[in-house]
């Protein structure tokens, strides 16, 4: 283990530890997958409502498992329905 410059000889450092993270209920994946690119509707409100969090933003790729076009989608049809009033802009 290489030392660190100002190390004093004999002491050794502690090494740092990583916490764990907790995977909560809203850290669990939609899976949207499964969604086709002809579903993805703004008046779907159900669908558009859990690919978004509880203060409104969309959901990353990673977390939604949606494809890039798909992603693109979902964004312009939660676009279009905070505009129509069927999704709040905040919550």
């Amino acid at each position: 283990m290489a030392r660190h410059p100002t190390a004093r000889p004999g002491v050794q450092r502690a090494r740092k530890r990583r916490r764990k993270t907790r995977r909560t209920v809203e850290m669990a994946r939609f899976r949207g997958g499964r969604l086709k690119l002809e579903d993805i509707d703004y008046k779907d409100v159900p669908t558009l409502q859990r690919l978004t969090s509880a203060q409104g933003k969309l959901f990353s790729r990673k977390r939604s498992g949606l494809s890039a076009p798909a992603q693109r989608r979902v964004a312009l049809a939660v676009k279009r329905a905070r505009f129509m009033a069927l999704l709040p802009y905040v919550s």
